[in-house]
C-alpha cells in the first residue's frame, strides 16, 4: 500500500513539475535574439496597418487583403481587430483580440490574445520614425509580420526589414507576400 501511495505522489509531483515547465516555457514572448523597440509611443501605433508579408500559419491560412487595426480599451489594453479575405471560402474573416504590455508601456513588447486567457508574443522589433512601417516578431522564429500604413512599402524599407529579420534568425524565404491591391 505504501508503494502505491509513494508512486502516486511521485506521479503527481512529476505531473506538477511538467506543468510548471510547460507554463514557464510558454511565458517567452520574444525570440532570444530579438529586442523590442524602446521609446515606443502606443498612441502613434494605433490605427490600421496593412499586412505586407507574414510567415504563414493556420489562423491566417488563405487570407489576403489582411489588416490589423489597433485602438485603446478603457482599461489601458489594446483592442485588436484582424481582418482578411479568404479566397478559398470567398468570405471575409475577422478576429477580435486584446493586447497588453509585457513590461513597460514604452517598450513594444506585448502579448496578444484572441482566445481568452491564452496569450502569444507580439513584439515590434523595427519601426520607422514616422510610424509608417513595422517589423513584428512573434514569440519564436515561426511568427513574423511586415506591416505598413500603406498597401505597399518602398524597396529600401523591405530590404532593411528583411536584413533585421535575418539578423534575428528568421528564414525570410518563408515569408508570404500578401496581396493588398
Amino acid at each position: 500500500m505504501k508503494k502505491i501511495i509513494r508512486k502516486g505522489r511521485l506521479r503527481a509531483f512529476s505531473l506538477l513539475l511538467g506543468l510548471c515547465i510547460m507554463l514557464f516555457s510558454n511565458c517567452q514572448t520574444i525570440p532570444s535574439t530579438a529586442k523590442a523597440v524602446h521609446d515606443f509611443d502606443v498612441d502613434r501605433y494605433l490605427g490600421t496597418w496593412y499586412e505586407i508579408a507574414r510567415i504563414d500559419f493556420k489562423y491566417e491560412k488563405d487570407l489576403s487583403y489582411t489588416t490589423a487595426t489597433y485602438s485603446k480599451n478603457e482599461d489601458g489594453s489594446i483592442a485588436v481587430l484582424n481582418r482578411g479575405y479568404n479566397k478559398v471560402k470567398d468570405e471575409w474573416k475577422e478576429a477580435e483580440g486584446k493586447a497588453k504590455f509585457v513590461d513597460k508601456t514604452d517598450e513594444a513588447k506585448l502579448k496578444v490574445s484572441f482566445f481568452g486567457p491564452f496569450y502569444a508574443g507580439y513584439n515590434v522589433v523595427a519601426l520607422d520614425a514616422e510610424y509608417k512601417y513595422a517589423l513584428v516578431a512573434g514569440k519564436n522564429l515561426d511568427y513574423l509580420w511586415i506591416l505598413s500604413r500603406e498597401k505597399e512599402i518602398p524597396e529600401s524599407v523591405k530590404q532593411n526589414y528583411l536584413n533585421v529579420a535575418r539578423g534575428i534568425g528568421y528564414d525570410v524565404s518563408r515569408l508570404l507576400w500578401i496581396k493588398q491591391q
